[in-house]
């Protein structure tokens, strides 16, 4: 059974940090893909940025400069650090494993909160 815990969200003033850390078990993690993803109220998910098992990543347009993605395998781990936060990033962020179909497992969620 996949499991994938996240942590680390919290509410901030605008220009603070956060970073987010999701824990995985029971999972395929090394040769996976892990993403985070956003929801805001009354917005879709978008994804924010993610990782590949080779290392590869991208990130969404809105937080390239300010946000980092990571993982380590042996601890299963992977991390957004954020940085330069602004209300707009106001959102429960999602943490997603995915690899062959329909290999694909989501976190419960952590809210992060901006104020100006």
């Amino acid at each position: 059974q996949v499991q994938l815990v996240e942590s680390g969200g919290d509410s901030v003033q605008a220009g603070g940090s956060l970073r987010l850390s999701c824990a995985a078990s029971g999972s395929i993690f090394s040769i996976s893909t892990m993403g985070w993803y956003r929801q805001a109220p009354g917005k879709q998910r978008e994804l924010v940025a993610d990782i590949t098992s080779g290392g590869g990543i991208r990130y969404v347009d809105s937080v390239k400069g300010r946000f980092t993605i990571s993982r380590d395998n042996a601890k299963k781990t992977v991390y957004l650090q954020m940085n330069s936060l602004k209300p707009e990033d106001t959102a429960v962020y999602y943490c997603n494993e995915r690899s062959s179909w329909p290999y694909d497992y989501w976190g419960q969620g952590t809210q992060v909160t901006v104020s100006s």
